[in-house]
């Protein structure tokens, strides 16, 4: 379904450590919104509901995508990068047929 670089699981594994409590996963979502009309987003998830697809990284980092976005992320690789300008994950999706600047927003 999707790709995940090792630096984007140690990226999201530090986040659901940093959560203090039991999470179900981080939730890869994409909504109505951004420069480009679609943009990504991202959430710790308590649960897990019925109809999401599941991704489990080889270090234990799960993934939940609800059924409305699995479509949109079909073949996308996700990344982590570190750079002058900031840190942030990275979408490398070859579903967009276009996207913005700032990387987080396609169409």
């Amino acid at each position: 379904m999707i790709q995940i670089t090792e630096a984007a699981r140690d990226a999201m594994a530090s986040a659901i450590q940093g959560a203090g409590r039991p999470i179900a996963g981080l939730r890869l979502m994409v909504q109505s919104g951004g420069c480009a009309g679609l943009q990504y987003a991202m959430a710790l998830e308590l649960t897990r509901e019925a109809t999401d697809a599941v991704v489990e990284t080889e270090g234990g980092v799960t993934v939940l995508i609800d059924p409305e976005s699995q479509g949109y992320l079909l073949g996308t690789t996700i990344d982590f990068v570190t750079g002058l300008e900031g840190s942030g994950f990275v979408f490398d999706n070859p579903n967009a047929k276009g996207g913005c600047g700032c990387g987080k927003s396609f169409c």
